[in-house]
């Protein structure tokens, strides 16, 4: 697959109205060219909840979660970092999926959505004495064991319960996708080497105190992937070591790649499990081995949006456009932290070309404080406009933060023509509490 991913390289900004496959799969423009999604107008919507605002798409979700699962059953997980409320935790269990989560908090907050323990995964490359505890305590249906110092603390434990065991691996894959997002290749803070041996010795450690608990391997090799090809050399190198151990779970991982910008098309969930099967059945491994995924990125992303108010437009004669919004960095820091490329369009006018060049930037006190680097708006973009990047739905939520003690912006599910609070705005108040 020969594509040019915002990731790697932005390719020129296209000046076409937004392509359909970069919006959630309700919506649409109406009669008066204005942004609709899930029933409800962006503007109204806007009007109601202030900018800047999150906004997914119910429908969207609840179709990739059923992807997912028709795909690979009880071994289609939802890897929740890409997104997590309780909300979003009680969707995805409805639709059949388990939830991975990797640290208390995520654990926290699946519980506090009343998903069955049974149903979560619990990852991690450095879990805590008191992390492990607590998800015996409630009985997690997996841990993913990371490393030696792991073993020890479970051991120490003594009883598992319920719960059962896999053992992440490193592959030693390298990835097409940013540096900071690889995670299959040797040098690496997450898993056990295969080719060192560090795995196998885990997995007869493992044995010896667990038994049969312990009855599945992980693997992962990045984010943001679109070229089947890494998956394949994962499944190859990981083969060997589900049959010297007689596993019944092989979880691929997660990782697979969305379209950002018009010029871009990515594989399709269903298209990346054939991939799958068709590797696992040419690596020799056997059909009574469960197969496991772990989207995130591929189930959120296309089905939300951010939405900002632009507050300022300040044209540099022969250099450049800078519109400033009212968000940034602190509810996309991917720009910031991979240079990842997003398109611009104005809620007010779905099919309007785009043929003026700006900078979309955000009101925080940094010049990398860049929404979208190299977009195109159309000519009359005014003071006050509200303009919206789509295919925020991951990693924008979960990783917000609050630079220069912005407050976080609420995220709203709509759906049949409904709007509902998942989570509201935060306020001064919110960031004062913590404080004495």
């Amino acid at each position: 697959m020969n594509r040019v991913f915002s990731d790697d390289f932005v390719a020129d900004p296209s000046e076409e109205p937004i392509g359909p496959h970069l919006m959630p799969l309700t919506a649409h423009a109406d009669e008066d060219d204005a942004l609709v999604v899930g029933g409800v107008r962006i503007d109204d919507l806007v009007a109601e909840f202030g900018t800047p605002l999150f906004v997914y798409d119910e429908a969207h979700l609840r179709a990739r979660c059923r992807e997912a699962v028709a795909a690979f059953g009880s071994g289609a997980s939802f890897a929740t970092k890409a997104f997590l409320t309780k909300a979003m935790a009680r969707l995805a269990t409805e639709e059949g999926m388990h939830l991975d989560v990797s640290t208390g908090g995520e654990l926290a907050i699946a519980l506090a959505a009343e998903v069955d323990p049974s149903r979560l995964v619990f990852h991690g490359n450095n879990k805590s004495e008191e992390e492990l505890a607590h998800a015996l305590h409630v009985g997690v249906g997996r841990i993913v064991v990371d490393s030696f110092d792991e073993i020890t603390r479970l051991i120490a434990f003594g009883d598992l319960g319920s719960t059962r065991l896999s053992v992440r691996v490193t592959p030693g894959v390298e990835a097409h996708t940013h540096e900071f997002i690889k995670t299959g290749q040797e040098d690496s803070k997450f898993g056990l080497s295969l080719a060192r041996g560090t795995a196998d010795r885990a997995m007869a450690v493992l044995r010896e105190h667990f038994g049969e608990a312990v009855d599945g391997v992980h693997a992962h090799i990045g984010s943001q992937i679109v070229d089947f090809d890494g998956f394949v050399a994962e499944i190859e190198a990981v083969a060997p070591f589900i049959a010297i151990h007689d596993l019944r779970l092989f979880t691929v991982g997660g990782g697979l790649g969305v379209a950002y910008l018009n010029g871009e098309v990515a594989p399709t969930i269903t298209q990346w499990a054939e991939a799958i099967r068709v590797a696992c059945k040419g690596a020799g491994i056997d059909e009574r081995v469960q197969i496991g995924i772990e989207p995130g990125r591929s189930i959120v992303a296309t089905a939300g949006m951010t939405c900002y108010r632009v507050g300022t437009i300040k044209e540099i004669e022969g250099i450049r456009t800078y519109v400033s919004v009212d968000g940034g960095m602190s509810d996309n820091p991917r720009p910031v932290l991979y240079g990842s490329g997003y398109e611009v369009f104005l809620a007010r006018s779905m099919s309007a070309v785009r043929t003026r060049a700006v900078r979309v930037v955000g009101k925080h006190c940094e010049s990398g404080d860049i929404v979208v680097d190299e977009g195109r708006l159309p000519e009359d973009v005014n003071v006050g406009d509200i303009c919206v990047t789509p295919v925020t739905g991951a990693y924008g939520f979960s990783m917000a933060s609050n630079y220069n003690r912005v407050v976080r912006p609420p995220v709203i599910f709509v759906a049949d023509g409904e709007a509902r609070v998942v989570v509201r705005r935060e306020t001064i108040e919110d960031l004062l509490r913590l404080e004495p």
